[in-house]
């Protein structure tokens, strides 16, 4: 059995697509995850599993949840390594990087549509787009930027999930425990 991190987009918020983080370790349980183990009620997870596919996982864990809950959920899952090479690939620099986000990505993005926004990020709001994840930074925080999550969604046709700097470091720590 491997360790995973996996990432639902869009659970919990604004009381939108409710699950109850117990249900939801339950749910996986009898799925066949072991140990699974949730972080906040937005969707964090860290489980062990016997599966080695992280596309198989997501869709068993996204098709338990539409059976169970009713709701169609996008699940993003990555090794503990590969979480840890896309949090220290960061561009900022520490005092930055403590206050920015990391729009992890479902798919590669068009290069000529990453390129087409990229010339948007200035010193107040700033992004890097990387093949796997968006690093956001803003000066305003994150609640009052144009450039969220959906912002990124929509112009660059991908889905992704956010989670903030504090978010990944804890999901990391989780994920050593096993």
């Amino acid at each position: 059995m491997k360790p995973y991190i996996a990432l639902l987009r869009g659970i919990n918020v604004s009381g939108q697509k409710k699950i109850p983080m117990a249900d939801l370790r339950k749910l996986l349980t009898e799925e066949g995850f072991n140990n699974v183990k949730t972080y906040i009620q937005s969707g964090n997870l860290v489980f062990l599993s016997g599966l080695n596919d992280e596309k198989t996982i997501a869709e068993t864990i996204s098709k338990a949840i539409l059976k169970q809950f009713g709701f169609d959920v996008s699940v993003l899952v990555k090794t503990p390594e590969n979480f840890q090479t896309i949090f220290e690939a960061s561009p900022f620099s520490e005092e930055v990087l403590k206050k920015s986000y990391f729009m992890l990505l479902f798919d590669e993005p068009n290069a000529e549509l990453v390129k087409g926004i990229q010339k948007l990020s200035a010193s107040e709001e700033q992004f890097t787009i990387t093949e796997n994840c968006i690093y956001f930074f803003s000066s305003n925080g994150y609640g009052k930027t144009k450039f969220n999550n959906n912002f990124f969604e929509r112009k660059l046709n991908v889905i992704a999930t956010a989670r903030n700097y504090n978010t990944m470091l804890k999901l990391l720590s989780l994920s050593a425990e096993y």
